[in-house]
C-alpha cells in the first residue's frame, strides 16, 4: 500500500470536526488554497451547504451580452463563447503571444525581454553621446589611468622591498 492511500484511509476515518482541523492546518500557510481555506472555515461554523459536488460547468452561458457600464453611451458588448475544452475537441492555438488561459507564450517572454535589452543598449549609447555621457567617460578613464598607475609604483616598491632584504 502506499503512503498516498494509506494517509488518504486515515483521512478518510477521522470524524468531520476532526478532518476540518487537520485540513484548516494542512492550508494555512497556502495562499493558493485560500479558497479552500474559506470552504473550511464555513464547515467548521456550520454554514455550509450539504449539496452534491461543485462541478465547473463552462458549456452554460446565461446571457450573451454583457451591459456597458455607461448608460451615456447604451447599447452593449457582445461576449464571445467560452471554450469548452471538451475531451476530443482540438486545442485552441495560442494567439497574441498569449495561451487560451492567459499565460504569456516562452515566445512572447523572449521577444519582450529582447526589446528591453535592444531599448537599455540603445540608451546606453545615446548617453555617451551626450555631453554629461562624455564627462563620466573622461573622468572613468582618468580613474582607470591614475589607478594603474599607483598599481605600477605599488609593484615597483614591493620589487625594491624584495631584492633588498636578500
Amino acid at each position: 500500500m502506499s503512503e498516498t492511500s494509506e494517509l488518504l484511509g486515515r483521512l478518510a476515518a477521522l470524524p468531520d470536526d476532526e478532518l476540518v482541523a487537520v485540513l484548516r492546518a494542512a492550508v494555512a500557510a497556502r495562499p493558493g488554497l485560500g479558497a479552500v481555506a474559506a470552504a473550511l472555515a464555513q464547515a467548521e461554523f456550520g454554514h455550509a451547504e450539504t449539496g452534491g459536488p461543485v462541478t465547473l460547468d463552462t458549456n452554460v452561458i446565461e446571457a450573451d451580452v454583457v451591459p456597458v457600464a455607461s448608460e451615456q453611451v447604451g447599447g452593449s458588448i457582445p461576449v464571445p463563447p467560452v471554450p469548452s475544452g471538451l475531451p476530443g475537441t482540438a486545442a485552441p492555438t495560442p494567439t497574441g503571444g498569449y495561451s487560451t488561459s492567459g499565460v504569456p507564450t516562452f515566445d512572447a517572454v523572449r521577444d519582450k525581454v529582447e526589446q528591453r535589452f535592444g531599448t537599455a543598449r540603445g540608451m546606453d549609447e545615446l548617453d555617451r553621446q551626450t555631453p554629461a555621457g562624455r564627462s563620466v567617460d573622461e573622468q572613468w578613464e582618468a580613474r582607470e589611468t591614475a589607478a594603474r598607475e599607483r598599481l605600477d609604483r605599488i609593484r615597483k616598491s614591493m620589487q625594491g622591498n624584495d631584492s633588498g632584504d636578500s
